[in-house]
């Protein structure tokens, strides 16, 4: 069974042939038992009396009405109570060739995958729309890939569908409740390394679309940096730079009394256990006191990597000059510190916590 949302507001001129068309598809030309639920997200024109009228008229039609816009809102809230094992959804002025639809869901019924998206980027789609369009969303994607490291080529394809068992206890973590809905989900799926499929699609412009690009492209680029923000590489900088602060000033505070490398020695051991403990917490998310010791003997191995470096710049500063004053002094092992961070997180991410992360978590993800 297959489950079709058609997410709708204000829909009330194309609504009815809309549904009739895609029922007659279903029917004819579709192998596969389906579904259509037409999901009204706070409509104020006739599109609820019409979606009404179609249930009461046509079997394998259901109406869901919500009281909040949203079109995120609206496929959050039909996908989280479907029954179906694979629901999709796709744009009510049917852009997309309905052809693609079997393609779209077949990887899901099988099991081969849990999410299956249209992509108009494919060098097979055949799309036709203005230059406009087409720049908008080659650059938001291409914003995608190089900001959060999306593996997937078109986020916003108004045609998709997911493995219900796989992506419904994801639907929650979801906090945007409009057009960057699509976007958020497809990025916490390839973070639960979940499988994601594409079908190359025909698609046609609708002329009649009353999307403000513009607008949508400027909050969709919000949510990217919403989510570029919430990373796990952003929580981990956000770390590294607190603690490089306190091991700045537990040094200068030590060196007061300590030769440079003692203090030094000190200083990181201190801000290392905190560096452990807020990583493992906050970075990668584990909790409890399963592996604990082990995963701090792991931090242990990084601290005197650390160690190393740093004492090494020490050294390499007292030999280029010998009478260099304690602002030089800091600023080096600071830069020294720095520049450890990067090995540090790969060193956490593929050894320190690897043993210990779920393993959608593990090193194969993306940040």
């Amino acid at each position: 069974m297959v489950e079709i949302v058609l997410p709708v507001f204000n829909e009330e001129k194309v609504l009815e042939a809309t549904v009739r068309r895609l029922d007659s598809f279903l029917r004819e030309s579709f192998p596969v038992a389906a579904r259509i639920t037409i999901a009204d997200n706070a409509s104020t024109d006739r599109t609820p009396f019409i979606a009404a009228h179609l249930a009461s008229t046509i079997a394998g039609v259901s109406y869901l009405r919500l009281e909040r816009k949203g079109r995120g809102r609206a496929l959050r809230e039909a996908w989280s109570v479907t029954t179906a094992p694979v629901a999709c959804y796709m744009d009510i002025d049917l852009s997309t060739d309905l052809n693609a639809l079997l393609p779209l869901v077949a990887p899901l019924l099988s099991g081969h995958s849990d999410v299956a998206i249209g992509t108009r980027l494919a060098p097979s789609s055949n799309v036709t729309r203005g230059p406009k369009r087409e720049f908008i969303s080659r650059s938001y994607n291409r914003i995608l890939k190089t900001a959060l490291r999306a593996r997937f080529s078109d986020a916003q394809c108004g045609f998709k569908a997911i493995r219900t068992e796989s992506v419904q206890p994801l639907l929650g973590e979801v906090k945007d409740d409009g057009w960057f809905f699509d976007t958020e989900l497809l990025m916490l799926a390839q973070r639960r390394d979940l499988r994601i499929h594409e079908v190359p699609v025909d698609w046609i412009d609708d002329p009649d679309s009353r999307v403000d690009i513009v607008s949508t492209a400027w909050i969709d680029l919000k949510g990217v940096a919403r989510l570029l923000a919430s990373s796990r590489i952003a929580r981990f900088a956000m770390v590294g730079v607190l603690s490089t602060i306190a091991y700045a000033v537990i040094y200068l505070l030590l060196r007061t009394g300590l030769d440079a490398g003692a203090a030094n020695a000190v200083s990181l051991a201190v801000t290392a256990v905190g560096n452990t403990a807020a990583n493992r917490h906050w970075t990668f998310g584990l909790k409890g006191r399963e592996r604990l010791a082990r995963q701090y003997m792991g931090g242990v191995a990084v601290y005197l990597l650390t160690l190393g470096l740093t004492s090494g710049a020490l050294a390499v500063l007292g030999e280029i000059s010998p009478s260099h004053s304690r602002t030089v002094e800091v600023t080096v092992l600071v830069l020294a510190s720095i520049a450890a961070t990067v090995t540090r997180y790969f060193a956490l991410k593929s050894f320190v916590f690897a043993i210990g992360l779920p393993r959608a978590h593990r090193p194969n993800q993306g940040a």
